[in-house]
């Protein structure tokens, strides 16, 4: 059975999205955490995300024809268009990207089976849209990315409301100041 993995950088106070502006240095910026990144999440087979989280993340279909692109930019998007993508949205009409399709409601047990039949682990991409998995009981696995910065509100990476005992894996700090810690579902 596949695993349902949730990641996401944060901020130091957890939020993985800020109310006003962005969450700072991440993984973007650093070679170093971009190429983790890469060989961490190579082995995803597809990635489940809301509209919002989808419209970010489609540059990746066509970031290869960017000029001057270093190459672990260029493996990321390899590895991402390889990859299956599922959206949920209710107000997305279509996608621009390969191997995608739109679903228009997040359905529990319809996840609980994709990642019974996968080969591969999937991720949930996005606070709104992890926040539903959450409370559903479906995610295996927690990967933190968490920056220097506090920013003081906005959307949390966990999910008011929600017990959860984690059992930390790993965890790694990078030359950046960024922090990866890794957990695990008891």
């Amino acid at each position: 059975m596949a695993k349902l993995i949730y990641s996401m950088i944060t901020s130091l106070d957890g939020y993985a999205e800020a109310a006003e502006g962005d969450l700072g240095t991440g993984a973007a910026e650093d070679p170093e955490v971009h190429t983790f990144i890469n060989d961490l999440f190579r082995p995803v087979g597809t990635y489940l995300y809301g509209r919002r989280m989808y419209e970010t993340m489609v540059f990746w279909e066509t970031a290869h024809t960017e000029p001057d692109l270093p190459p672990y930019i260029l493996q990321y998007a390899r590895d991402w268009q390889a990859a299956e993508k599922v959206v949920y949205s209710t107000t997305l009409e279509s996608v621009s990207s390969a191997k995608t399709r739109i679903e228009r409601t997040f359905d529990p047990d319809a996840v609980r089976r994709l990642k019974a039949e996968s080969d591969h682990d999937l991720t949930v991409d996005g606070p709104n849209l992890a926040a539903q998995a959450i409370v559903a009981g479906l995610v295996d696995e927690y990967h933190l990315f968490i920056t220097t910065s506090v920013v003081g509100g906005g959307k949390r990476f966990f999910p008011d409301g929600v017990r959860l005992d984690l059992q930390l894996v790993e965890q790694r700090a990078f030359d950046s100041g960024l922090i990866y810690a890794h957990y695990r579902t008891r």
